[in-house]
């Protein structure tokens, strides 16, 4: 009987030293997938600071420049279309200024910075996507991982004991397979 008993005992300390580390590895994993879909959050965060700057600062840039030009051009319109002398000095005038601005323009910005800033927007938005959908990724493999485990006997027993439940993978949302616009 005590022999019995014995074996009763170290059968359940087995039992019991496997479920406590499952229940471990469970929590390590469950964490895992929590930081992962933080990371993903994190991501999402950082596009919604970066890209309204970015913008804006494009907006900002390209605003003064294209006034530069665009004034530019109305002088040179004006030129071409003065019948008088008059009319032809205050249009050469009007493009004097507006070639003085744009010289003001190139000093401060030896290239002009609307394409570089294009270019700079465009690729912050594609380098924020790519992390998103890096994190989205490495999110789900966690998510893989953690169900698999959970899934796998006996393990399973455990999961449901403890109240471990399988984790949704991130999906892409309705209308999603459709490029973000974005508008200036």
């Amino acid at each position: 009987m005590k022999k019995i008993l014995i074996i009763i005992v170290v059968v359940l300390a087995i039992v019991g030293l496997y479920g406590w580390g499952i229940y471990n590895k469970m929590v390590t994993a469950n964490e895992g997938v929590d930081n992962m879909w933080a990371q993903v959050e994190t991501q999402y965060q950082r596009r919604f600071d970066l890209i309204p700057n970015l913008v804006e600062s494009v907006k900002g840039a390209m605003g003064q420049e294209q006034k530069v030009f665009g004034d530019l051009a109305e002088a040179r319109t004006r030129y071409a279309g003065a019948a008088t002398v008059n009319e032809k000095a205050q249009a050469a005038g009007q493009v004097e200024s507006a070639l003085a601005r744009l010289l003001v323009v190139m000093e401060n910005y030896p290239q002009l910075k609307s394409v570089e800033t294009v270019q700079t927007l465009m690729t912050q938005l594609e380098g924020t996507e790519n992390r998103i959908s890096v994190e989205r990724k490495r999110f789900n493999d966690a998510a893989r991982d953690f169900n698999v485990m959970i899934k796998r006997v006996p393990a399973r027993w455990f999961a449901a004991m403890f109240g471990f439940a399988e984790k949704d993978y991130f999906e892409a949302a309705a209308g999603a397979e459709n490029a973000p616009a974005v508008k200036f």
